[in-house]
């Protein structure tokens, strides 16, 4: 009987040990997508007299993620028939929702038309019904072999118009495209 317990107590604590460190393992190695977001989206006159509004994504590391997807959503909180105030989210239809290869930046944008959920809305609007952007990215990860998500948001605050975003890319003497990640933020 004594041995049955003694190879009891060793398989737990071999198993307890296994456990821990099985645990420990997955929470620390799960891959994590490193996209930079532009600090402000940005409204800005669009094609046919219209504007969209923009923001920009870049990766930082040095991997290539592929099959990149975004999906964006504009929320704010409205009025339901009780008067008690609500979230309602919006899709926001994209000039291109998908690419399949992210080696660079990308602007993201959202043409704001007679379909948009933001057509005829100013940004006073949105601050006060606390409209915000909410943004979902998910990609294909090489390194790890797995999709990795990317969240975001930009309140009715960080959203500025009537600017564009400044060029981040410059080609050297070799013909190579140079992306300087600093200019990400920068809008003129």
């Amino acid at each position: 009987m004594v041995n049955f317990i003694s190879a009891i107590n060793a398989l737990v604590g071999l198993l307890g040990f296994a456990l821990a460190t099985g645990l420990l393992y997955g929470r620390f190695s799960k891959p994590k997508a490193k996209i930079l977001f532009s600090k402000n989206a940005i409204i800005c006159p669009f094609k046919n007299g219209n504007k969209a509004l923009m923001f920009r994504i870049v990766n930082t590391r040095s991997n290539i993620l592929m099959e990149l997807e975004a999906t964006v959503m504009f929320m704010r909180f409205v009025d339901d028939e009780n008067g008690q105030m609500r979230r309602k989210y919006f899709p926001l239809k994209l000039e291109t929702s998908k690419i399949n290869f992210f080696p660079m930046n990308w602007t993201i944008v959202h043409e704001i038309n007679q379909e948009s959920p933001l057509f005829k809305t100013n940004l006073e609007e949105l601050k006060k019904h606390l409209g915000e952007v909410l943004i979902l990215i998910k990609g294909f990860d090489d390194t790890f072999s797995q999709v990795v998500h990317s969240r975001f948001s930009y309140c009715a605050a960080e959203i500025i118009e009537g600017k564009t975003f400044d060029r981040i890319y410059e080609i050297d003497e070799n013909g190579d495209i140079l992306v300087d990640i600093d200019k990400i933020h920068s809008y003129s």
